[in-house]
């Protein structure tokens, strides 16, 4: 009688410490809870999360997306770009397209509400990037309709003007291009400079001609790829493409002064009044 209470009693202190150790290893402050399907009138789960854009820099098949769980109702909301202001003034549809929008786009960015407006890199940052690579850009520019000033703003918002800049996608070099995009416009090595301003010239060239020159919907097409913005019929509503967007505008506003005489269209010639290296 006392042999078996005392292995009752082992027993049960052995149960004990079992759940206390599961318990500790789990995070204090985190509960489960599993849910279901909510009764007709319930309020449903809103969870706010950045969907990640398909991009020259990051272009992943948003198709391959999975759905969430039948036993589970969620409503995703992407996360704003912060620069929803801008969108409310200039249409992101593709029936507004045009050469012209350019001055329509850098008059709303030059009166935004107070605090947010479109965040622009130094001249300083633009003129050291000009110097380094401003005679590759000219080079790869020529016979094209895509200005140097667009070349330069985009060097600036993509790579900050880092040649070795690598993104977590894979996107590579100054124009931060990726392997597929590379390939199709014959770059052999991303890491050279000449080459990776050459193929980002050559891409954005081809989406002047695909978009008629409407600069909005070229950089919609560079950031977010050309299939994206014909699915949307204009720019996507991703949050990383409608803040790319006004971005690489307002650096090409700052880049053109630069230029011996500013260009006025994103196709415009430039020369760049700096230093070149080399």
């Amino acid at each position: 009688m006392l042999t078996s209470l005392c292995r009752a009693i082992a027993l049960a202190t052995t149960l004990c410490a079992s759940s206390s150790f599961a318990q500790d290893r789990l995070q204090p402050d985190f509960t489960f809870k599993r849910v279901g399907l909510p009764e007709k009138g319930a309020r449903r789960l809103t969870i706010q999360i950045d969907p990640a854009a398909p991009s020259a820099t990051m272009r992943p098949d948003r198709a391959d997306r999975s759905a969430p769980p039948s036993s589970e109702v969620l409503a995703v909301v992407p996360k704003p770009s912060g620069l929803e202001w801008f969108w409310s003034h200039v249409s992101a549809d593709r029936a507004a397209s045009g050469p012209g929008r350019l001055q329509e786009a850098l008059r709303v960015m030059a009166d935004p509400p107070e605090g947010k407006a479109v965040p622009t890199p130094r001249l300083q940052e633009l003129n050291e990037i000009a110097r380094l690579h401003g005679i590759d850009i000219i080079r790869a520019t020529v016979g094209t309709r895509v200005s140097p000033a667009l070349v330069l703003a985009l060097i600036a918002v993509e790579s900050s003007g880092r040649a070795d800049a690598v993104s977590g996608a894979g996107a590579q070099g100054l124009m931060q291009l990726m392997p597929d995009t590379a390939a199709r416009f014959a770059v052999v090595d991303s890491m050279v400079p000449a080459q990776n301003i050459a193929g980002g010239v050559a891409y954005l060239d081809w989406l002047m001609g695909h978009f008629d020159d409407d600069p909005i919907l070229v950089l919609a097409g560079y950031n977010a790829g050309e299939g994206s913005v014909r699915d949307a019929n204009g720019v996507p509503p991703y949050p990383e493409t409608r803040g790319y967007v006004p971005k690489v505008l307002a650096a090409f506003a700052v880049a053109r002064n630069l230029c011996l005489t500013p260009p006025e269209l994103v196709s415009d010639g430039c020369v760049f009044a700096v230093n070149t290296a080399g």
